[in-house]
């Protein structure tokens, strides 16, 4: 990515640029099946830097974030989200805003430090400050209750994320726990 970012971006930094990763793999429930399955897939990620964005007296530092998923062999991804990283190094929050089209939009978020390496985010339905919604068919059919994400960058300078999103679901008499995980190397710049 041509566009350097510095210390301003905090935990962030290192994550600008474009990803991929073909080692993924999504276990969750599927609707044909009636039952948990797992998918491997291959993923596409650009985090776009900006900033900053000033709120009052509020700086959040950010990338721009788009992600697309590919089971193998398909051409048209089973998954995509669009949104936001954000650092706001006052209160020492990391914050990922995105959403998904199934009419689905997510805040999650955690104390991180400046320099941290790895680091866990979190949402909860209910919640006004990290939070889920979901349209009134989601809500009903398969209702997300909880939502947690950890990112781990490696000395190669690579990252993995570990995410479980837990799923009242009204096929299954308990909480579905959705899971997914990849690791993502850098794209050189062209």
């Amino acid at each position: 990515m041509a566009e350097e970012v510095g210390p301003e971006f905090g935990p962030l930094a290192v994550l600008a640029g474009e990803w991929e990763g073909d080692q993924g793999v999504d276990v969750a429930f599927g609707n044909t099946e009636g039952s948990m399955i797992t998918t491997p897939f291959r993923e596409r990620v650009t985090l776009k830097p900006f900033g900053p964005v000033d709120n009052g007296t509020q700086h959040l530092y950010g990338l721009d974030y788009h992600m697309a998923a590919w089971r193998f062999g398909e051409e048209k991804p089973f998954h995509t989200e669009i949104g936001y990283w954000l650092w706001d190094a006052e209160l020492g929050h990391v914050m990922r805003c995105f959403m998904v089209p199934r009419g689905q939009v997510l805040i999650a978020g955690g104390i991180v430090a400046p320099d941290a390496t790895s680091y866990t985010l979190r949402a909860e339905v209910g919640s006004t400050e990290y939070g889920i919604l979901s349209n009134p068919y989601l809500a009903r059919a398969a209702n997300t209750t909880l939502y947690e994400v950890t990112i781990s960058v490696a000395p190669d300078g690579s990252f993995t994320y570990d995410s479980t999103t837990t799923i009242d679901h009204a096929r299954v008499s308990e909480p579905v726990a959705h899971t997914d995980h990849n690791v993502l190397r850098r794209l050189p710049e062209a």
